[in-house]
């Protein structure tokens, strides 16, 4: 089966500012893909030369079989794309706006009307379809947006940052919906800064940072990438702590929240042994905690800033 999105040296420039430096994506029929990073990093570029809004410098790209350069026509036939900012007409009702879409689409007077009300049944936006859309809240307005993405019944969805500024609520609306939609045989890729978001969605991820990709894999392969496993042990006097500290040299003491980090990979034996130790040392531990690497750590540990990526010295692919 060939990929959805074959990418291969794709390069972008403005002006002095090099934007993309060599980016190689590959990304399988019916699966998310997310691509993570920092504001700036090069992501909404990505999507934008990958949905014909702009043009690629150099590189070899191909989305849905064809080839970007040579068939931007045939591509943009194959392809759905909701922005960072809503495409939204407020002064216009919900159902107003996906029958304006497939307007655009050529659908027929019948079929755009029908197209817009299973949308709107899709999208839980039915009662709403009635009023003007600048009376939705910010979650039904992207929902609203997606809904004139899929108009066209796009093989192919760009996502760019989909949730920013959405509530807990709305977010997780969001990600189920677009399940929903890679359930039915549609690829995704997305663009976000949301760690979590990408750990919940994405069959694969690649990490952007400054115009480079600089780690690739699925979220358990990238986690392994990361150190930074430990358990986490709370005491309740200063006394405690001490002894603690001797009993487990290798552990790292933080004396004003009593508490001690203890390097562990996490797995049944290790936490075993640390439990017997504790033991056999009368230990009263307050409490115990067990963390593993997210994709904070991998962040981290692929770009040396957990907030504002520095640019690495090389890609690292997880397989």
């Amino acid at each position: 089966m060939s990929p959805a999105i074959d990418v291969r040296g794709l390069r972008k420039s403005y002006g002095d500012k090099l934007v993309l430096d060599g980016i190689d994506l590959n990304v399988a029929e019916g699966t998310i893909f997310a691509l993570l990073g920092p504001n700036g990093a090069g992501k909404t570029t990505v999507v934008r030369i990958l949905s014909t809004l702009a043009t690629a410098d150099a590189g070899e790209i191909r989305v849905a079989g064809h080839d970007l350069r040579q068939d931007p026509e045939a591509v943009r036939a194959a392809i759905g794309v909701t922005g960072q900012f809503s495409a939204v007409d407020g002064l216009m009702t919900g159902r107003e706006n996906l029958i304006l879409m497939a307007d655009l689409y050529h659908l027929g007077k019948q079929q755009a009307r029908r197209r817009a009300d299973e949308l709107l049944e899709q999208f839980d936006l039915t009662d709403a379809g009635k009023k003007l859309a600048m009376t939705y809240s910010g979650g039904m307005k992207r929902r609203l947006d997606l809904a004139m993405t899929l108009v066209g019944r796009p093989r192919i969805i760009f996502l760019d940052e989909p949730t920013t500024g959405l509530d807990p609520r709305s977010r997780h609306s969001m990600w189920t919906m677009i399940r929903d939609l890679v359930a039915g045989g549609v690829t995704v890729l997305l663009t976000t800064q949301y760690l979590e978001e990408a750990d919940q969605l994405a069959d694969r991820i690649a990490v952007l940072d400054h115009g480079r990709l600089v780690a690739q894999g699925t979220a358990e392969e990238l986690k392994r990438l990361a150190p930074g496993g430990h358990i986490r042990l709370r005491f309740t006097s200063p006394d405690e702590l001490a002894l603690a500290a001797q009993v487990l040299p290798s552990a790292v003491p933080d004396h004003e929240a009593l508490v001690l980090q203890v390097p562990n990979d996490g797995s049944v034996h290790a936490l075993r042994d640390l439990l017997a130790r504790i033991d056999d040392a009368s230990l009263e531990v307050d409490e115990l905690t067990v963390h593993t690497p997210d994709l904070d750590d991998v962040f981290f540990a692929v770009t040396g800033q957990p907030a504002k990526p520095t640019k690495p010295n090389e890609t690292v692919t997880a397989s």
